[in-house]
């Protein structure tokens, strides 16, 4: 007996359907596209039960014969590509021929279309794949598909599904991202009868931007343009430093107007804003990269999320050079000024960063313990760091005493003053490469993060500050160095955990409220949890539509962090988590709390503010990491220290 069989077509698609519908918003995806690549300038998407029950989509595109209808939910049937040359040059959404497919294979879809010279429209059904009936229907010229039931038939799928509010927000955010890039089209989504989004056809991209987020954003967004004609040009908006979030959710990247989630867009947004954000947060962005069809292969992901440039790198470099453009034409960086280097890679002075600039002096004061008294600030004298050797990655320039330098030994005077005094250099003919110390090796493969054993119990010593980032301390076993920022946000989160469960948390009344427009996804999440931000110190009040006044926030939180931090737990909570436990919700805002509320890096703290950080992170539950995960203590022994040094 053959052990080798063909699969039967049915079988086919339902695998094919596991990479293409991966949750009922891949099926939202991919008709959304269709209806695009159809020419719509009106789409209507309904759902209901997180798209389990019904997901159903209307637009006013080209419509379909009733051959057409039929042979669209065969296998690899497409009328976007015709030759095998079509594939280096594919300029739609839409172009595999699986979609409809893979949807019909796992769901019970009804197909509703008309061309523009047809007096009526034809209705197909087909369930799990199966050809159900044909027959003539009434509807305009367009195309409404409605998928329901997904996954009845493959029940083993079914079970993987999430929460409904965990798939509505998934939905949400697909139309959200369509929506963006097609400001010439309008959108509405309803769910379970409620409408979510509702945007008419807008002019650009900016009045898109307005009717989804609200004017508080909008004050925030500077426009990018630039890049290279023949490589990637470059359009869209980024966020002002003030606006900024603590993860990537609220980046939108776009490539010829296909939603992507790509690695070099990213990367290149990133080094746009180097040394203009701290580590750890990231800026709002709707970019749009349009690329040469033969530069792009958009073959490479069966969802059609990911795509694969020719050039990857000179895609990220265009990217990077218009970010810091237009940052620049903002004043926030100045004009032709390079792209830094992250602080643990290279030593630079922070002369440019100091609390002086318009960016850092909105940063939070830090906050202590209240009847503690606040540590006294005199000034911290730390020699600030000579500028580094452009042409070297790995050099230190020393500036010797002056003494030395103008000194000269007896053996080359002939007694005369005068004489000396005419060859002594001036310090400006003195240059930092004149002096410059070879290569020096790195202490990367020596410092590790530090073990809870290692530094309690100590007496830790601070001795100065690097970068107004770092501490650099002491203790009997070595040297070590704590990031202000992380050590900060372990001892408040400790504080707001502290707090008795079930008290809430104490608030503060803001002097006047403060308004924040919701995205349709935020908008979800609010609505889930309401009563929770209540009980966590947010005394918030729904106004007409998605937008919302924030009129108390918890005690610690700098009034100027309100909208940010509210913006940011309805974006940073996992969806999973929205319903999950009150404990665990309230780890996950306290946790973003402390982050809100710490220290910043590039802040300047005084010996005495060193010393009451490292005192009291000895006394919390995990004084080696952070809230997040992340390291608070680098350690680097004396054995380290001497094995650098080839004394071991």
């Amino acid at each position: 007996m053959n052990k080798i069989r063909i699969l039967s077509d049915n079988l086919a698609n339902q695998i094919a359907a596991g990479e293409v519908v991966e949750r009922p918003a891949s099926v939202i995806k991919e008709l959304i596209e269709n209806s695009i690549d159809a020419g719509a300038t009106r789409i209507s998407i309904d759902i209901e039960l997180g798209g389990r029950r019904l997901m159903k989509i209307s637009d006013n595109g080209e419509g379909m014969t009733r051959d057409d209808a039929i042979l669209a939910f065969e296998r690899h049937a497409t009328s976007k590509i015709k030759e095998p040359e079509d594939l280096g040059r594919i300029g739609t959404l839409g172009f595999r021929g699986e979609a409809l497919a893979s949807i019909a294979s796992v769901a019970k879809v009804e197909l509703t279309t008309k061309i523009e010279d047809e007096l009526a429209a034809t209705l197909v059904q087909i369930e799990g794949g199966r050809l159900i009936d044909v027959r003539d229907a009434a509807r305009p010229t367009g195309t409404t598909i409605a998928v329901r039931d997904l996954f009845f038939n493959t029940p083993a799928r079914r079970k993987f599904m999430r929460s409904e509010a965990t798939e509505n927000y998934h939905l949400t955010s697909i139309v959200q991202h369509y929506a963006l890039a097609h400001p010439e089209i309008a959108f509405t989504l309803t769910n379970n009868g409620r409408e979510v989004l509702q945007v008419s056809p807008a002019k650009d991209l900016r009045e898109r931007a307005f009717q989804v987020f609200g004017a508080g954003l909008l004050e925030s967004l500077l426009p990018v343009r630039g890049g290279r004609e023949f490589t990637a040009t470059v359009s869209g908006y980024i966020s002002a430093p003030r606006e900024r979030r603590t993860n990537r959710d609220s980046q939108y990247f776009f490539v010829n107007r296909r939603f992507v989630r790509d690695k070099a867009i990213a990367g290149g947004l990133l080094e746009g804003y180097r040394s203009v954000l701290p580590h750890g947060v990231y800026p709002v962005a709707f970019l749009f990269v349009d690329v040469p069809l033969e530069e792009i292969d958009v073959n490479v992901h069966p969802a059609k999320t990911e795509v694969r440039f020719r050039r990857t790198e000179a895609v990220k470099e265009a990217i990077a050079e218009a970010v810091r453009n237009a940052l620049a034409s903002a004043g926030i960086v100045a004009h032709g000024e390079p792209v830094e280097e992250p602080v643990e890679e290279r030593f630079v002075s922070t002369a440019a960063a100091s609390t002086e600039s318009p960016y850092f002096a909105d940063q939070p004061k830090m906050y202590f313990d209240a009847g503690e008294p606040a540590p006294s600030e005199p000034a911290l004298n730390i020699p600030a760091p000579v500028a580094v050797r452009e042409d070297a990655d790995a050099y230190f320039s020393y500036s010797p005493p002056i003494e030395e330098a103008f000194s000269v030994p007896p053996s080359q005077t002939d007694g005369s003053f005068e004489q000396f005094e005419e060859n002594v250099p001036t310090p400006a003919a003195i240059s930092a490469d004149s002096v410059a110390l070879p290569p020096m090796n790195s202490a990367e493969r020596f410092a590790k993060p530090a073990e809870v054993a290692a530094v309690s119990g100590h007496a830790i010593r601070p001795i100065a500050q690097l970068h107004e980032s770092f501490i650099i301390a002491v203790d009997d076993e070595g040297l070590l160095l704590v990031d202000q920022h992380v050590a900060h946000e372990r001892i408040l989160f400790d504080k707001y955990r502290a707090r008795e469960t079930g008290r809430e948390t104490e608030s503060q009344n803001l002097l006047l409220p403060e308004t924040l427009d919701l995205t349709p996804a935020q908008s979800e999440a609010f609505q889930l949890i309401e009563d929770q931000l209540a009980e966590l110190g947010f005394d918030v009040m729904k106004l007409s539509g998605r937008t919302i006044a924030i009129k108390s926030i918890p005690t610690d939180l700098p009034a100027a962090e309100a909208k940010n931090l509210l913006a940011e737990i309805l974006d940073n909570i996992e969806v999973d988590k929205r319903g999950a436990a009150k404990s665990t919700l309230r780890d996950d805002i306290a946790a973003s709390l402390a982050c809100k509320a710490a220290v910043k890096i590039n802040m300047k703290l005084t010996p005495e503010k060193m010393q009451w950080l490292i005192d009291k992170l000895l006394l919390t539950s995990s004084p080696t990491t952070c809230p997040h995960g992340r390291p608070v203590i680098l350690r680097l022994t004396m054995k380290d220290i001497e094995r650098g040094f080839h004394r071991t």
